[in-house]
């Protein structure tokens, strides 16, 4: 694997940073959990005034808590199609990309393929946190689950023969109907939130992921950082992270955090 370390991201392209787009399953989080370091440097940015949006294919009801928890500006859930952020009064906000209808037509047809891949693949399951899907559908391949990558490759091409997108992040096989991804995810939900226009200012936002879902994200902004256990990945990437952390998962995004908010200073 051949990189540039994060040492290596200049001092002043580093101090123009203004914002922060990051992965959430094993980039801020490490065994499914946030860890004490990670979790400072979310306090540390946004102390330092810099917006955090996380951005994931995890389900809108797992996010839900952490929406709430986390000092985010907001996650974007389910590949770019849910926002969840806390509101002024402390209660969770949510907003949808498509409409109710277009929502609900969706739903049918991803549980439909679903069940043909289960039912073709028997060796696969759906991830555990499906419950809380509302736009899409996952096939767990290494959460709890392990599958194979000829097995990945099969369902893949099952979501997408069924019409689905289909990606793969460092847990599961994600499939949904739609032109979102993580991109449109973020211009959406900094347009929401923020007011403000993503590629107007891409200069200005870094961001971290840490799997082949990332790839768009990395390809799109001229600052971006894979935690070091993108190495896992690495091969697979059709566009790769300019710099690469030392440490793994949330160690490497609280080094992420360091570099960002220690060139502030240095200026």
């Amino acid at each position: 694997m051949i990189h540039s370390t994060i040492s290596a991201w200049p001092l002043p392209s580093r101090a123009r940073i203004r914002g922060v787009l990051t992965d959430i399953d094993d980039t801020l989080t490490t065994e499914g959990a946030i860890t004490p370091d990670a979790l400072s440097a979310l306090h540390d940015l946004r102390a330092a005034g810099l917006p955090v949006f996380a951005i994931t294919g995890r389900p809108a009801g797992w996010s839900a808590g952490f929406a709430l928890a986390w000092p985010v500006n907001a996650i974007v859930a389910e590949n770019g199609a849910v926002a969840l952020w806390r509101g002024a009064n402390r209660g969770l906000c949510k907003a949808w990309l498509q409409d109710e209808a277009t929502r609900s037509a969706n739903f049918t047809r991803l549980q439909t393929v679903a069940q043909r891949i289960l039912a073709e693949l028997p060796q696969t399951r759906l991830s555990q946190d499906s419950a809380g899907r509302e736009t899409d559908i996952a096939i767990d391949h290494s959460e709890f689950a392990q599958l194979d990558a000829a097995t990945v490759a099969r369902v893949v091409g099952l979501m997408q023969a069924g019409g689905l997108n289909a990606t793969v992040s460092s847990i599961h096989i994600n499939g949904w109907i739609g032109a979102h991804d993580k991109l449109a995810g973020a211009r959406w939900v900094v347009r929401e939130r923020l007011g403000r226009d993503l590629d107007a200012e891409l200069d200005h936002w870094v961001y971290v992921g840490d799997s082949t879902n990332d790839a768009t994200m990395f390809g799109h902004f001229p600052h971006s950082v894979g935690v070091a256990n993108v190495a896992r990945f690495w091969d697979r990437l059709t566009s790769r992270p300019r710099y690469v952390t030392r440490g793994e998962r949330g160690a490497g995004f609280a080094e992420l955090a360091q570099a960002v908010l220690a060139s502030r200073a240095a200026t």
